[in-house]
């Protein structure tokens, strides 16, 4: 590798998979072996995840994982790179869902959306009678987006089916088009579409980041930065490191502006969440903040776990940022 430490590594696939609690131990031992960092989420509708390491490691977990299931072999990762370390650790997790939607009858592996790729995408984007639709978390929306995108302003993927049901209407949106960051969530959310009566639903093949990766800024209908779940935070064109941050408190991204903001301090608030916290915490926090850094200063991985208080004001924050995203759609229905 060059000045790149670490390769990324995401996928996803939908598979019957007969007994996914069976891979845990066997892949998180591997992984320790292999010093593959991240997460994998495995059910009985697939897999799905982001895991980083030395390239060559991470193609040898995922060559042994499909020994183990054969279902699983032949995994092909949407990769980037990253020059911090991704992810703290390796975690491996058994869900019901490998993304969660709460809905029956969404099968990607039975039916799904036409695929485009960035040509196809594009040109969809330009069609006025195409509904663009943006299937992320709001906090991702304000990162970035394709221009005239909707934002249907959701803390989680389950909240979709309902906004669809509340806002959309098969016989009257009869060309709608979805994206997300990887693909993943738009697999399930067009099946789920189809199950609904919408005529032509179209999803971006391998998200936004098989797009961005394809493309230079001056080539791009994309405004803005990407929203990763990993330390790196964001990217841009051609998959390079962003300039977003999250705070070290509601753990929202921060762009440049929002790091310039008067209450913001680097590791312990911002200022949206920084009325939340008393002087304690915010001792605590810098404590925090201090031993990351002298870990990092090491070269060791901090592992230290938040407080009890810090996640009962993440909490918080989340309900506030909820509560101020329904307060916006009811007062754009009420216009």
């Amino acid at each position: 590798m060059t000045t790149a430490q670490f390769d990324v590594a995401a996928l996803y696939r939908f598979v019957d998979l007969a007994n996914p609690g069976r891979l845990r131990e066997p892949l998180i031992q591997l992984a320790e072996q292999l010093d593959v960092c991240g997460t994998l989420i495995l059910g009985h509708e697939g897999i799905n995840g982001t895991i980083a390491g030395q390239r060559s490691d991470v193609v040898a977990l995922l060559n042994k994982l499909g020994e183990w299931e054969p279902c699983l072999a032949g995994l092909a990762p949407a990769w980037s790179q990253g020059t911090v370390k991704p992810f703290f650790r390796f975690k491996v997790k058994i869900k019901k869902e490998i993304v969660t939607l709460d809905v029956e009858g969404a099968h990607p592996d039975r039916s799904v959306g036409v695929y485009c790729d960035p040509e196809q995408w594009d040109q969809v984007l330009s069609d006025p009678e195409t509904l663009i639709i943006d299937t992320r978390n709001d906090y991702e929306f304000q990162v970035g987006t394709f221009k005239g995108a909707i934002n249907p302003q959701t803390s989680g993927f389950r909240e979709f089916p309902q906004w669809v049901d509340k806002h959309l209407d098969p016989t009257k949106h009869k060309k709608v088009a979805m994206f997300c960051t990887g693909g993943i969530r738009c697999e399930k959310g067009t099946s789920m579409m189809l199950n609904k009566g919408f005529p032509e639903v179209y999803h971006l093949k391998g998200g936004i980041l098989g797009y961005l990766q394809q493309r230079d800024q001056d080539n791009s209908l994309w405004q803005g930065e990407c929203y990763v779940f990993d330390q790196r935070v964001s990217l841009r064109h051609r998959l390079e490191q962003g300039t977003f941050s999250n705070c070290g408190g509601c753990r929202m991204p921060l762009s440049e502006v929002d790091r310039e903001h008067p209450e913001y301090q680097k590791g312990i608030q911002c200022g949206n969440c920084a009325h939340l916290y008393s002087e304690e915490d915010r001792r605590r926090f810098g404590e925090r903040v201090k031993q990351q850094r002298l870990a990092r200063e090491r070269g060791e991985d901090h592992l230290g776990l938040s407080a009890k208080t810090l996640l009962e004001k993440r909490r918080n924050a989340r309900a506030e940022r909820q509560a101020r995203s329904q307060a916006q759609q009811q007062a754009q229905q009420n216009q």
